[in-house]
């Protein structure tokens, strides 16, 4: 038995929804320089596709993924994931100010939990956040940023919450988040966020809480995030799914995701969490150096293929 404490170490990926793929697609691979690691379809909604960003090699915790649907934007507000951070190497902040700038995206420079980020948005509002530090990613050649300047995955998830008690004594009790501090909130004046840590902690390992009971429900939609995912060792992941099941958490069970095992469970203010493994990884259907080239569909869809492809629009 594994002696590694069960706790997540880190942000596995980032789910969020786009009503427009293919200028999705030309964002985030061409602006924001990402690899497109895997283009295939949500397995629960198959006339959705599931696009996957990362870097060179889809390293778990590099994953930025979209769903597809024709939906309304997102109307903002509580009981969401309300910004996504991605992470640069260290002295690259002053480097993508000037090319989002230059992009037409717009960018404010703010100071979250003691580190310098720039807040943008993407075309469709998705909010995002660029910070330094953390572990390295692998660059991905074809990238049209250079190689020394590319993301090097996710950094912390904002959650928009009206109360900080039910979600904190999930993070502790389920998955072992240790508290980390606080800072002020730079868009709302005389609030705070709490941070919550992650084995080891780290900006890539961390979940900051906005507490804000004034707001709405948020309305789900384009531009928002449908579910954060944590990463966990792979040897521990049947003992997750017996942990969360002593303490009688209501969650999917084991679900076998194909590239990555996963366990999903909904926090008491509507946040859906994933646990997600490491392996075996998107290569495990492709080669490395052609991934995301071609519609890749888990085993159990590949009988279904040619409807699923007849229900998709190209993306090029």
């Amino acid at each position: 038995m594994t002696t590694t404490p069960l706790t997540p170490h880190g942000l596995h990926h980032v789910t969020a929804v786009t009503a427009d793929a293919r200028a999705n697609l030309q964002y985030y691979t061409q602006t924001l320089g990402l690899r497109l690691v895997k283009k295939t379809v949500n397995q629960d909604d198959v006339t959705a596709y599931h696009l996957f960003y990362a870097d060179r090699d889809g390293t778990p915790g590099s994953d930025l993924t979209f769903f597809q649907w024709d939906v309304p934007r997102e109307q903002p507000g509580n009981h969401s994931v309300s910004r996504t951070s991605l992470r640069v190497p260290t002295g690259t902040l002053d480097w993508w100010q000037a090319h989002l700038t230059a992009s037409g995206t717009p960018v404010t420079p703010v100071t979250r939990h003691g580190r310098p980020h720039l807040d943008f948005s993407d075309p469709e509002g998705q909010r995002l956040s660029l910070v330094e530090g953390g572990p390295d990613g692998t660059p991905w050649d074809a990238s049209p940023i250079p190689v020394d300047k590319q993301i090097l995955g996710l950094g912390p998830s904002e959650l928009t919450l009206p109360n900080l008690f039910p979600t904190t004594r999930v993070l502790e009790r389920a998955y072992h988040l240790t508290p980390a501090g606080t800072y002020p909130d730079p868009e709302q004046p005389g609030r705070t966020i709490h941070v919550y840590a992650m084995q080891g902690g780290g900006p890539h390992a961390e979940l900051h809480l906005r507490i804000d009971p004034t707001l709405p429900p948020a309305r789900p939609g384009a531009g928002g995030v449908h579910h954060i995912a944590l990463r966990v060792h792979d040897d521990q992941y049947h003992n997750w799914n017996t942990h969360l099941s002593s303490l009688g958490l209501r969650t999917s069970g084991e679900v076998d995701r194909h590239w990555f095992q996963s366990i999903y469970y909904r926090e008491p203010q509507g946040i859906l969490i994933e646990l997600a493994t490491d392996g075996p990884g998107f290569a495990v259907d492709e080669h490395p150096d052609h991934l995301g080239e071609t519609l890749i569909l888990a085993p159990f869809l590949e009988p279904h293929r040619a409807q699923i492809e007849a229900g998709l629009t190209p993306l090029t």
